[in-house]
């Protein structure tokens, strides 16, 4: 499912235009990145929960000569499922 098709879904479940579908689906993509650029974490109770989580520095290699190389440090985003999901996509 890529967004214009999560859009008409939106758009048919709430009975609403899909212009408005499409504004509401903007809006709480940018409510969650904002918060998880803050460094705080969104949680929609039985969906799951946005985090983010900090990856140390590290020294890698390359792959196509072997040699040494250093990965810089990165904040990443992550996601847990929660146990609704869970159970709805293992039945």
């Amino acid at each position: 499912m890529n967004k214009s098709e999560l859009i008409d879904a939106i758009a048919a479940s709430a009975d609403i235009p899909k212009a408005a579908a499409g504004r509401a689906l903007d809006g709480a993509l940018e409510a969650v990145t904002s918060a998880l650029q803050k460094g705080e974490s969104v949680a929609l109770v039985g969906f799951g929960t946005f985090s983010v989580k900090a990856r140390a520095a590290r020294t890698g290699r390359n792959p196509q000569t072997g040699n040494p190389i250093e990965i810089a440090a990165a904040t990443l985003p992550n996601f847990k499922p929660g146990k609704a999901l869970k159970d709805a996509v293992n039945k």
